[in-house]
């Protein structure tokens, strides 16, 4: 649901206040420590920000795409770690419930996910199964009215928090491909299901990734998602509401630095003049303005027509495609601008340069973008 104007404007500036006040100031402690502290988190569920996108009727806020979108944007004005603690429960961890859940499935989970009670976590990727995300291995086998998992998955978001998995399994071991996948609904209590210590990363220190196994997990039969062998059908759908989201935080990533570059630029001086004043220094934030606005304009553009009942797929991947590599140059610039100054960890440019890279990968890396892009194209003729 679209919030009126007003209400729109009060959600942004809370949230922008929010950003600025509360979680730029302990950026560097969450990338020393790698944890978003728990008083945060709390205010997070305070804000009601773990229900974005979950009806009002199961105690989310109902946001629309593009409204959720602006909300991304503000959140990318300060280190993604922090997006990123909610942001399962946004969108992967929870948009296949919201989409393909019956009704008792939707009572039971809805309401602890909006209220950030319960962590959620989207378990699709495997050591052989990634881009290729028809191609899992992990099984699931049918016993009474129970299935039965076994197998692993990795680099999965959240992990170590996550109350209930969304889990992508092979029913069919004869069918190869996508239509031998189906969808579940596992709880991170279940007997059988451990998850491994956070593995170290690039960047997004405070947002944590961990391989997921299972080993004799048995879940009910009535905690599958969709029908058997629907699974690449819920994993698809919930991708492109997903690219949508990291193109908005792309888009404020981009802004934030943008804002940074101008003040440093402003006030670093060479050759007894500031940087602001010469022309090449002018061309990579005049390159970087308005990469950011095209992003922007593409990312809203495809937001309302989400909203509007429109099949979106080949926009959000053409949004996602081209703020994840615009956000990536952007960073790129402002070490340069900054200089010596962007590389070391005083002014947080080199931390933003680690933490933007990995847009490029999750939710689809930019090729399977362009190969999606590519398929529609094609499919629509043009």
């Amino acid at each position: 649901m679209a919030l009126d104007l007003e209400t729109r404007e009060q959600l942004i500036d809370t949230i922008r206040r929010f950003v600025s006040e509360r979680l730029r100031p302990l950026e560097a402690k969450v990338a020393e420590e790698d944890e978003i502290p728990d008083e945060v988190i709390d205010e997070m569920r305070q804000l009601g920000l773990f229900g974005l996108s979950i009806p009002e009727e199961f105690g989310g806020l109902g946001l629309s795409m593009e409204d959720e979108c602006l909300v991304g944007i503000e959140f990318g004005r300060t280190s993604p770690a922090f997006r990123s603690a909610f942001g399962t429960n946004v969108g992967i961890g929870s948009q296949g419930l919201v989409m393909f859940g019956n009704e008792e499935q939707k009572h039971r989970w809805l309401p602890g996910i909006a209220s950030g009670d319960i962590i959620t976590s989207f378990a699709l990727t495997e050591p052989e199964a990634g881009s290729d995300s028809a191609a899992v291995r992990t099984r699931a086998r049918r016993d009474g009215d129970h299935y039965v998992l076994d197998g692993s998955k990795i680099y999965i978001t959240n992990a170590d928090k996550a109350g209930l998995f969304t889990v992508m399994a092979r029913t069919n071991p004869d069918e190869k491909r996508a239509a031998g996948v189906s969808a579940f609904l596992v709880p991170g209590s279940s007997p059988g299901l451990s998850v491994g210590p956070p593995e170290r990363k690039m960047g997004q220190q405070g947002a944590h990734i961990c391989t997921v196994s299972f080993d004799g997990v048995r879940v009910p039969a009535a905690n599958r998602l969709g029908e058997e062998g629907s699974g690449f059908k819920v994993a698809m759908q919930v991708l492109d509401r997903g690219r949508l989201h990291l193109s908005a935080v792309c888009v404020g990533v981009a802004e934030r630095l943008i804002t940074d570059c101008v003040a440093f630029a402003s006030e670093r001086r060479q050759f007894g003049k500031p940087i602001a004043e010469f022309q090449l220094v002018q061309a990579m934030i005049a390159d970087s303005k308005t990469e950011t606005l095209a992003a922007r304009a593409l990312m809203l553009e495809t937001a309302r027509k989400r909203d509007a009942g429109e099949n979106v797929t080949l926009e959000a991947a053409a949004s996602k495609l081209f703020a994840s590599e615009m956000v990536g140059r952007v960073a790129d610039r402002a070490v340069q601008i900054f200089g010596g100054a962007g590389y070391v960890a005083d002014h947080g440019i080199e931390r933003f340069y680690r933490d933007v890279r990995i847009f490029r990968i999750y939710e689809g890396t930019s090729q399977i973008q362009q190969l999606v892009i590519a398929r529609e194209t094609l499919k629509r003729g043009g």
